[in-house]
This record gives C-alpha cells, structure tokens and sequence, in this order.
C-alpha cells in the first residue's frame, strides 16, 4: 500500500534504532545514520522520520527517565516493532535477489 513502504532514509533510521537498542533516541540515531552514510544530516529530520515510522507502525516510543544532564528533560526512546523487523527482513531479501541476479561483468564495470 502507499505510504506504508520504507524509503532509503527511512531504512536507514530503522537500521540504526535496531542498532542502538535503548539508547535508541534521536540525536544517538542521527549520530548512528551519520557514521554509516557519510552524510549530514538535520535533527528535524531524523524526528520527522521517527514520527513517520512510528505513524506506520514501524517504531514504538516511550519517555526515558529524566536525566540531570539533560536538566530534568526526558529522552523519547525508540524501539522497533515486530511488524519493522520484518519489513528491514523483506528490504533486504528483495535486495540480496537483486545483487546475486547481477552479471558478474556488469560489476566489473566499477573497477
């Protein structure tokens, strides 16, 4: 169905939520996607994303625990969902078909 299917950004928060267990919130998610993409990226859409994935029932949330370090504020956690898990299964499963459909002489265009 529209708008029930992961884009690439949306994978890749997925990905990194499923990384980071229970320190999975919004500025560690941002770190996590930085580090493997190699790109920069705006907080404000890292939190669209999860708000995005949460709305698909993709992702849950819940308060943390207020933090000093953080002036009393508390984090809003992120953890994936049986329904996410799955979906991040089929993604790759769709994608590992297509690579091992692909020429070995078409890969060795890239060299």
């Amino acid at each position: 169905m529209k708008g029930d299917s992961l884009g690439e950004f949306e994978e890749l928060v997925l990905l990194a939520t499923c990384t980071l267990g229970e320190d999975a919130y919004a500025n560690t998610i941002k770190d996590e996607v930085e580090s493997h993409s190699q790109r920069s990226y705006n907080l404000s859409a890292i939190h669209a994303a999860l708000y995005r994935l949460e709305d698909k029932g993709y992702l849950t949330s819940e308060l943390g625990a207020p933090t000093q370090k953080r002036g009393g504020k508390r984090k809003r956690i992120f953890q994936p969902t049986a329904y996410g898990i799955k979906s991040l299964k089929q993604q790759r499963a769709m994608r590992e078909s297509l690579w091992q459909n692909i020429p070995a002489s078409t890969l060795n265009l890239a060299k």
